[in-house]
């Protein structure tokens, strides 16, 4: 009679300790690209918001000037939505035009104040008398 060699199946400490390795290497970079991904998307929805929160700062003060054109003055820390703020400024060209900066970013430092490097967006536009 033949008499079977038993054999122990598994892995070996070092078998495990390579694929743990190879594992490893290969999860860290995918690991650091999905924080760089986050950290992307929280900028650009941040970016996204502030152009929002501009652009309709603006329509309201192209309405605003339909009839009151000299009311448009400029405005700063003006609160907008949640701990975004607004920086108003107003240059008068002429008698029938003005040009308008609107910046809009998030007040990260929570302290009542829109900081040059706190500015997600800044938009230009010139409203003219009606």
């Amino acid at each position: 009679m033949r008499t079977a060699v038993k054999r122990n199946s598994g892995f070996t400490l070092p078998e495990v300790i390579v694929a743990s390795t190879l594992l490893l290497l290969a999860l860290v970079p995918i690991l650091k690209a999905m924080a760089q991904i986050n950290a992307n998307t929280v900028l650009i929805e941040r970016r996204t918001k502030s152009l929002s929160l501009a652009k309709m700062k603006i329509n309201e003060l192209q309405a605003k000037s339909i009839y009151n054109f000299n009311d448009v003055i400029s405005e700063n820390n003006q609160s907008l939505d949640d701990s975004y703020l607004c920086n108003i400024s107003s240059q008068t060209i002429n008698t029938n035009l003005k040009a308008i900066t609107v910046s809009v970013g998030m007040d990260k430092n929570q302290n009542g104040s829109l900081a040059a490097n706190e500015i997600e967006i800044s938009l230009k536009t010139q409203l003219a008398r009606r």
